[in-house]
């Protein structure tokens, strides 16, 4: 079997241009079709299985689901948004009511803090440093999800016309792949369907936040409107944002009209120089109409 490429940190800020426009991709649930199944049937269940949640298991999942799928914390990394499923659990009285405790996590609130790359391994360090048992607790956590992404998340092609868009983005751009998903997922999905040769670096969450995978690879190399990120998520807008950037989103369940509407329409207006203003807007505001920033149960 030959070897998994490697990608580092180095690689990114060392980053050289071939074209004079960037384009960054995010991964799951925007190339692939991979966040619900990754989310339902590994992430969600572990949690209440991990933290002997199951007399409240419905909350738990209803809970991750909002926060992780259908609001605009989707697609966050995967500590942050713990703490966030557990913040809002705490506030839930059919959750009070169960009196089923929600751990505080506050050592992770440490880790999430110290301005670590939030991944795995910059947690294993910390257990290493410090013997935390809270840390090496949710670490097991995290390395069981990997384990069963590995085992169940298997032979999902990518979305319609995003192997048609990337063939168009390599011949005009440098691209890479921004993503908050473990690097090990990421190249394994991408070698699965062929698709590594279309992008220069894929950069998971080991790598740094998208924000700064983004900067690193662009910052000075590019035009203020050369750079575009495409994502199916808030923080995917905001990393954008972030590095003054252009943002195309990919809708939620409407994941193949997107990427029609890219490869006909908006990657064109993109080289073109007229993708940002009214038609960004537009766009724009239709993905933002999609995801709410509210929990559906604090609606009265």
């Amino acid at each position: 079997m030959a070897t998994e490429p490697t990608y580092t940190r180095e690689q990114l800020s060392g980053f050289e241009p071939r074209h004079a426009t960037f384009v960054g991709i995010d991964s799951d649930g925007c190339v692939f079709d991979t966040m619900e199944i990754k989310q339902k049937q590994c992430f969600h269940g572990l949690i209440v299985s991990h933290w002997s949640l199951e007399p409240i298991e419905k909350y738990v999942r209803e809970t991750a689901e909002f926060v992780n799928l259908y609001s605009t914390s989707r697609g966050t990394n995967r500590f942050l948004a713990l703490r966030k499923v557990f913040d809002l659990l705490r506030e839930r009285p059919e959750v009070r009511a169960a009196g089923v405790p929600i751990p505080p996590l506050r050592a992770m609130d440490e880790f999430i803090a110290s301005g670590a790359a939030l991944g795995n391994p910059a947690l294993e360090q910390r257990v290493r440093e410090t013997g935390n048992k809270e840390l090496a607790s949710l670490l097991e956590w995290s390395q069981a999800v990997n384990a069963l992404i590995a085992r169940t998340v298997k032979n999902i092609p990518p979305f319609k016309w995003v192997r048609e868009s990337l063939e168009r983005v390599r011949e005009n751009s440098d691209a890479i792949c921004v993503s908050q998903t473990p690097s090990e997922a990421l190249v394994r999905e991408w070698q699965e369907h062929d698709l590594v040769g279309y992008v220069s670096v894929i950069a998971g969450q080991e790598l740094g936040t998208k924000t700064e995978h983004i900067r690193l690879a662009s910052s000075g190399r590019y035009g203020s409107d050369r750079v575009l990120m495409i994502g199916d998520a808030p923080g995917d807008r905001k990393a954008a944002d972030a590095n003054g950037a252009l943002f195309f989103p990919i809708n939620p369940a409407k994941e193949e009209v997107s990427w029609e509407r890219f490869y006909t329409e908006a990657y064109d207006r993109f080289l073109a120089g007229e993708y940002t203003g009214a038609y960004q807007q537009r766009v724009i505001a239709e993905f933002e109409a999609l995801l709410p920033e509210q929990p559906p149960w604090q609606i009265s």
